[in-house]
C-alpha cells in the first residue's frame, strides 16, 4: 500500500490571488475551482468561528496538501 505524501502551504507566501501549483506534481490549484475535478477537500479545520486551515488531495497524484494562512489573509482583506 503506498502512503500518499503532506505537503503544506503557507496561503500567505503564495503570490496573485492564491493559484498556485500542487508542490509533487503541478496540478494547479485555485480557490476559484469549485467542481473538485483537480482536487478533493478532505477538512477543513475551525479555530472557534474562523477558518485556521484546509486539507485537500490531489486526484491527479494523490497527496494532501495542508493550506494554512488563512488568519493573515482576513486581516489584509
Amino acid at each position: 500500500m503506498q502512503t500518499s505524501k503532506l505537503f503544506r502551504v503557507d496561503l500567505t507566501k503564495t503570490r496573485g490571488k492564491g493559484d498556485f501549483d500542487y508542490p509533487k506534481c503541478g496540478t494547479k490549484i485555485s480557490p476559484d475551482d469549485r467542481t473538485e475535478k483537480r482536487y478533493r477537500i478532505l477538512e477543513a479545520a475551525m479555530k472557534g468561528n474562523e477558518l485556521a486551515g484546509i486539507t485537500l488531495r490531489c486526484n491527479r497524484c494523490e497527496s494532501q496538501i495542508q493550506l494554512t494562512g488563512f488568519n493573515a489573509l482576513r486581516t489584509n482583506r
